[in-house]
């Protein structure tokens, strides 16, 4: 019986419909299938989390549990063997939303410790690629995504990449640069690879 795919879980971390991390997240399903991946899409869109307060999260675990959008969203990340993140530059860094979504998920559930907090992350393989429609591609939020990735404990690729204008990089789906799009495969197939070989799937 042959191996089981190692599931990625792939997700932009942006909310608007249009966004152009979307567009390169989209880009990214079929290097990864072609990879040998079984792609777990997601849009945050559809995982509405409450912005993380202490008070709130003490008062849901007050009713034995997270709040549900975290305890669902928690529940899909714990399938995943590794994870590629797109990310906008907001100022220079990271957007609130992607910040907000790894730190509610971060959180330990006492009704489901097994699928949630740190376990979520720890040694499971991270790929970040960034967009911006500036020259530099998001760069910038790359650094910061890769420092916060780094504390939850992922392995984070070196590969990475930053699409600059990107508000013109896409046509039918792809990439227009063709050196962009090889880019893509390249870090699908080093994150499905470095995935199979750490074991993160029977």
């Amino acid at each position: 019986m042959p191996d089981a795919p190692p599931r990625i879980a792939l997700f932009a971390a942006s909310a608007r419909r249009d966004a152009l991390s979307k567009r390169l997240a989209a880009a990214c399903v079929e290097p990864l299938r072609v990879a040998g991946a079984d792609v777990m899409h997601l849009d945050l869109n559809d995982h509405p989390l409450p912005l993380y307060h202490g008070d709130d999260e003490a008062a849901a675990l007050a009713q034995g549990s997270l709040p549900a959008p975290v305890v669902a969203l928690q529940q899909l990340f714990a399938q995943a063997d590794g994870f590629l993140v797109v990310t906008p530059e907001y100022n220079g860094s990271i957007p609130p939303l992607l910040k907000n979504t790894l730190d509610w998920c971060s959180r330990p559930n006492p009704a489901d410790p097994a699928r949630s907090g740190g376990v979520l992350y720890a040694n499971k393989p991270a790929a970040l690629m960034a967009t911006s429609p500036g020259p530099l591609g998001g760069m910038r939020a790359l650094f910061h995504a890769r420092d916060v990735l780094g504390y939850l404990n992922m392995l984070v690729l070196p590969q990475q990449l930053a699409v600059g204008r990107a508000n013109e990089a896409f046509a039918e789906g792809k990439l227009i640069d063709e050196r962009q799009q090889n880019a893509v495969t390249s870090i699908c197939q080093a994150l499905v690879s470095t995935t199979r070989q750490l074991g993160r799937h029977p």
